[in-house]
C-alpha cells in the first residue's frame, strides 16, 4: 500500500500541502479531487519523489520515499499532467527507451512494449514521430510509458485534461482496465471524471484533506444518514401524505407544487428515518391505497452539492 503520514509542503510563507495522511489500499482506483490550488499535484509529486517534502512521511510498497526512493520509485507508473515525451523519437523507439530505464530485460523487452502499445491503442501509430501524434494520441503515448513495467500503483495526474469527449471516454475506459490490475490513483478538478471512474475519492481543500469515502458513503452521510425523496402524485397530495404517515421508515411530509407541473398534481417531499432503503415499503403503501405516482425519485445531495460545500470551508493554496 501506499502510507501518506502528516505531510506537509511549504513554499516559504505559502502551505501548499498541509498535514496531510492517506492511505492507498490495494486493488481500486482512487480520485484526488479538489479545485486548481487544493495540493493536488504537489501531492502527486511528493509520492512519486519529484518533490521533497517540508515534513511527513511518504512509504510506498514498505519504501519510504526519501530514505530508499530507487525502490520506492520501482512500484510508481507516473503520468504527470504533461506527458514526459521525447517529441523527436517515434513511439516504439521511445517506449523501447522508457522499458530499458525500467530495467526490462532484453529477452522479453520487444514483446512486452507491443502488448503495452496495444493495450494502450497506440500500437498504429508505433513507427510515427511523437511530434506529429494528436493530442490524444500523445496522452495515450504518456499512458504506456507509465504501464511499462507494470508497476503496483499507477498515478495519473489530470489524464484527460485537454482532450475532446470522445478521447476522454476512451481515457476513462482504459483506466477501468487498468484498475482491474493495479492501483490508480488519479487527479481532477472534473466532478464527472472521479465520478464515472473512481472506486474511492480524497476530496482536497486548502492543502487538507476535507473527506475521503466511496461516493455513496460521502452522499448518505452528506444527508445524515437519511434518504431525501420526492414524490410526485395525482390530486391534492392529502391521501398520499396521510399514507406515507403511516409508512414506520418515513418521517416528516410536506405538501407543495412546483412551478410548471401540471393541474391536478401534487408534490411532496419527505426523509426516510433509517439508512435503509425505504422505496418498496413507500410504493407498496401507495399502491394499496390507489394512488397515481407520477414521479418518485431521491433529492438528496449530489456529489457536486458536498464538493461545493466542502471546498467553500477552505482555503486556497499551490496546485
Amino acid at each position: 500500500m501506499i502510507e501518506v503520514k502528516h505531510l506537509t509542503k511549504k513554499y516559504g510563507d505559502l502551505v501548499a500541502v498541509d498535514d496531510l495522511s492517506l492511505t492507498i489500499e490495494p486493488g481500486r482506483i482512487y480520485g484526488l479531487l479538489g479545485p486548481n490550488g487544493a495540493g493536488k499535484s504537489t501531492t502527486m509529486n511528493i509520492i512519486t519523489g519529484y518533490l521533497g517534502a517540508t515534513a511527513g512521511t511518504v512509504e510506498v510498497g514498505g519504501f519510504d520515499i526519501r530514505k530508499k526512493p530507487e525502490a520506492a520509485k520501482r512500484c510508481i507508473g507516473y503520468l504527470p499532467e504533461t506527458p514526459p515525451l521525447y517529441t523527436d523519437m517515434k513511439v516504439a523507439e521511445y517506449l523501447d527507451f522508457v522499458a530499458a530505464l525500467k530495467g526490462v530485460g532484453k529477452r522479453g523487452l520487444m514483446d512486452h512494449v507491443d502488448e503495452v502499445m496495444d493495450r494502450t491503442r497506440v500500437f498504429d501509430v508505433r513507427d510515427r514521430l511523437i511530434r506529429n501524434l494528436s493530442k490524444g494520441y500523445r496522452q495515450r503515448v504518456g499512458l504506456a510509458q507509465a504501464i511499462i513495467g507494470y508497476p503496483e500503483f499507477l498515478i495519473f495526474d489530470e489524464p484527460t485534461i485537454g482532450l475532446d469527449p470522445a478521447q476522454i471516454i476512451e481515457v476513462r475506459e482504459l483506466i477501468r482496465a487498468l484498475g482491474g490490475e493495479h492501483t490508480v490513483i488519479l487527479s481532477s478538478h472534473i466532478l464527472p471524471e472521479i465520478r464515472e471512474t473512481c472506486d474511492y475519492i480524497f476530496i482536497l481543500a486548502g492543502g487538507r484533506l476535507a473527506a475521503s469515502d466511496t461516493t455513496e458513503n460521502l452522499i448518505r452521510g452528506a444527508g445524515g444518514g437519511r434518504q431525501e425523496m420526492r414524490l410526485v402524485v395525482r390530486g391534492d397530495g392529502q391521501d398520499a401524505a396521510d399514507a406515507l404517515s403511516r409508512v414506520r421508515e418515513v418521517d416528516a411530509t410536506s405538501i407543495g407544487r412546483r412551478p410548471g407541473d401540471g393541474a391536478g398534481t401534487c408534490l411532496l417531499t419527505f426523509r426516510a428515518k433509517e439508512t435503509g432503503d425505504a422505496r418498496e415499503a413507500i410504493l407498496a403503501k401507495l399502491v394499496r391505497k390507489k394512488i397515481g405516482v407520477l414521479e418518485f425519485g431521491g433529492t438528496g445531495k449530489s456529489l457536486e452539492d458536498i464538493f461545493i460545500e466542502l471546498v467553500s470551508q477552505e482555503g486556497g493554496g499551490a496546485s
